[in-house]
């Protein structure tokens, strides 16, 4: 996602997309330790993509 749409979303949301992406990534990772993942560049991009989603979550605790 862009950060377009993800700031559409609202912060609860954001904490349940966040969630959801950290069980993707432990999954993931799980994967890589044991040499099942052939992308791993899957997982770059899900920690990034999860940054983004904590930036948007303390820029709308900071302006309430």
């Amino acid at each position: 996602m862009d950060a377009k749409t993800l700031r559409q979303k609202t912060p609860d949301a954001l904490l349940h997309d966040i969630h959801d992406a950290g069980e993707k990534l432990k999954a993931l990772e799980f994967k890589l330790s044991s040499n099942q993942i052939k992308n791993v560049r899957e997982i770059r991009l899900l920690k990034k993509q999860m940054a983004r989603m904590r930036t948007l979550v303390h820029e709308s605790q900071k302006n309430t």
